[in-house]
């Protein structure tokens, strides 16, 4: 009779269940728990993690990862953890701290292992805490693809069951790296070569400079932390007034009033706001990486096109 066949093959489903580990049947409705210490990173565990993960971000849009004070909540998020990711290159001064007094058992990821670092800038006469390096790499998209790579190799480790997940949702989206690469490219070539020289709040901007070849100048070191002094304000006047330069650009994560001052000394115009340590939120124009690194370099172009 169907209904007895029926009755077997749940009897027969249900022992098979049982017979499973706790670790195997738990794998097909648990998420992967992942904590990224800042935006641009939850970004690209998201892309790359897909429906497999659960991501966490300590750092979230519009927040500045320099200056920021951890929380007995972020020691909880990390303890729950399965990986935690992070930038490397000392950007994040406080997480060696913050997985010392949390506990955690979580894998932890540099997603900037591998990137040749640049050396920071010193003429500010700042100590930022980065041991010489820039760690802002992920401003060259070559080196994001190196984050993702990490990222990737994270979570097939965590959760090998994923594995295939996991290398799709990455080959995909490293061709779409891929083509943002070529398409900031393009537009750095529209810009006369004699133009493009760009004054931004902080030295975020290195990597993007050495990869595009665009100048960037500005008034702090690598770090939002530190103060610039009237000296490298002086400094960023006087090269603004000699080389004509027309546009300053304030970052989402700095504060507007030194570029406006020095905006207002030099007749320079406030550029489009670009954004360098953190994505916007949702509704913003730089809700993913791809998205911040487009709106950037079109602000970037067609500022110093027009």
């Amino acid at each position: 009779m169907p209904t007895r066949r029926n009755a077997v093959s749940l009897l027969l489903g249900c022992l098979a269940l049982a017979a499973l580990p706790l670790s195997a049947r738990a794998q097909g409705s648990e998420k992967l728990k992942v904590v990224a210490t800042f935006s641009i990173l939850g970004d690209l565990v998201r892309q790359v993690g897909g429906e497999r993960t659960e991501v966490t971000t300590l750092v979230g849009p519009n927040g500045d990862a320099h200056v920021y004070s951890p929380t007995p909540a972020d020691g909880r998020r990390l303890t729950e953890a399965k990986v935690v990711v992070a930038n490397g290159l000392k950007f994040e001064g406080w997480i060696d701290r913050l997985v010392k007094s949390s506990g955690t058992k979580a894998a932890i990821v540099e997603a900037a292992r591998g990137v040749k670092p640049l050396k920071g800038d010193d003429d500010h006469g700042h100590s930022h805490g980065h041991g010489g390096s820039d760690p802002h790499a992920w401003q060259n998209v070559a080196n994001a693809k190196i984050y993702v790579a990490n990222i990737r190799d994270a979570l097939i480790a965590a959760d090998p069951a994923g594995k295939s997940a996991y290398e799709a949702n990455a080959t995909a989206y490293l061709g779409q790296l891929d083509a943002l690469d070529r398409e900031v490219k393009a537009l750095v070539e529209q810009i006369p070569p004699d133009r493009r020289r760009i004054i931004t709040s902080h030295d975020a901007f290195r990597y993007l400079e050495d990869a595009y070849g665009i100048d960037f100048v500005s008034p702090q070191g690598v770090s939002t932390d530190s103060e610039a002094s009237a000296k490298d304000v002086a400094r960023i006047i006087q090269q603004i007034k000699r080389d004509k330069i027309t546009a300053v650009f304030v970052e989402n994560v700095s504060d507007a009033r030194l570029m406006e001052r020095i905006a207002k000394e030099t007749g320079a115009r406030i550029g489009e706001r670009v954004y360098s340590d953190a994505l916007s939120d949702e509704k913003g124009p730089a809700g993913t990486y791809i998205d911040m690194m487009r709106h950037n370099i079109r602000a970037f172009s067609s500022a110093l096109s027009s």
